[in-house]
């Protein structure tokens, strides 16, 4: 049977919420073996989707022979990850340092709000405040409007998971070739930023305003917006290149030649008027029938119980049900070396003995 891209390497996660264990799923739905170091006092879910596929590991790591028995393990693990704030590895005994003794190829992830060091690195945090930081929050909301947080997933999972992901498999290859491991910091804050590049960019070339809700991307173009239907649905258009917008205007049987002006920025706030009393006419479901699957740039916009049964999403099989949870499917696919979803979440120190004789731990 075909293995995912990642089968045979070993990762210790260090439990924790959020970005952390989304960061350890993807290790794991591409092949990884991801062992979680649960701790007493702090136990997790088995319903926690992004534990899906590992196994649970509980060690007291305020007892210096759980202390042992966590860095014997770091000894054979390829990555280690971990999510608390700076210095409390250090404080446990699992700095950086320690580790590189017992295993000087050891990719050693770390992943906070702020970063390891910096003036608020310190600080408590969460997703909200990070992408605050960054420009991200302001930049996101309707104009006259405050900025909406876009639920966790800029800060937490875009700018914190998926940069330490990339960045522990990038530091993974390095290591391979030279035969020595390194830090990975992943500050949420930095992602975050790194995720803004090019609407930076665009704000230094004098395309992007700040004030939210002016431009091209941020619902301030009649074109790139969602709208309500007559069933107090809504459906997402995005027609910005000529030939879409062409599209757009001839499936609304629009006449008024204003609308030709597509980028008029004068004129956007008057024809999105237009656009708001015309998709009011008809049901989400019957301007699906008129634009989905063609070039207008359009889809409805589904809640997450309709997701996993639009069509497209059975046919990709983008959902999936595994252990009587309807979850996301493992992204992205590989042609040679599939990743597949490697079993459910565990529950707190399931896998004690048999991962720790697995992973090379004697009984005693």
């Amino acid at each position: 049977m075909k293995k995912g891209p990642l089968s045979g390497v070993k990762v210790i996660e260090f439990a924790g919420i959020g970005p952390g264990p989304f960061c350890g799923m993807l290790l794991s739905d591409m092949g990884a073996d991801v062992l979680r170091i649960d701790r007493d006092e702090k136990p997790v879910s088995n319903n926690v989707i992004e534990g899906r596929g590992k196994r649970s590991v509980k060690l007291n790591l305020k007892d210096p022979k759980d202390v042992e028995v966590c860095l014997r393990l770091i000894e054979k693990a390829d990555i280690l990850q971990e999510g608390f704030r700076p210095g409390v590895m250090e404080r446990l005994g699992l700095s950086p340092a320690e580790c590189f003794k017992r295993n000087k190829a050891l990719i050693y992830g770390r992943m906070t709000g702020w970063g390891q060091y910096g003036s608020m690195s310190q600080a408590s945090g969460h997703d909200i405040n990070y992408i605050a930081l960054t420009g991200a929050l302001h930049s996101i909301g309707r104009k006259n409007e405050k900025p909406v947080p876009p639920l966790n997933l800029v800060g937490d999972f875009g700018g914190g998971a998926l940069y330490l992901a990339m960045g522990m498999i990038a530091a993974l290859y390095e290591a391979k070739n030279s035969g020595e491991g390194q830090i990975v910091d992943c500050a949420m804050t930095d992602g975050s930023a790194s995720l803004m590049t090019m609407f930076y960019g665009f704000l230094s070339s004098g395309i992007w305003k700040e004030d939210r809700g002016h431009n091209l991307l941020d619902t301030g173009a009649h074109f790139y917006d969602v709208y309500e239907t007559k069933d107090s649905r809504y459906i997402s258009i995005g027609s910005i290149e000529p030939q879409f917008y062409s599209l757009l205007l001839e499936k609304l049987e629009i006449k008024n030649e204003l609308f030709l002006e597509q980028m008029n920025k004068g004129l956007w706030d008057d024809l999105k008027s237009e656009l708001i009393i015309k998709f009011k006419s008809r049901t989400r479901d019957e301007w699906s029938d008129i634009m989905e699957g063609t070039d207008i740039c359009f889809a409805p916009v589904l809640s997450m119980s309709e997701a996993p049964k639009h069509p497209h999403n059975i046919e990709r099989k983008t959902f999936v049900e595994e252990n009587g949870v309807m979850q996301p499917n493992v992204a992205p696919r590989f042609s040679k070396t599939p990743s597949k979803i490697q079993g459910p979440s565990p529950n707190n120190g399931e896998h004690t003995e048999q991962a720790l004789l697995d992973w090379g731990i004697s009984d005693d």
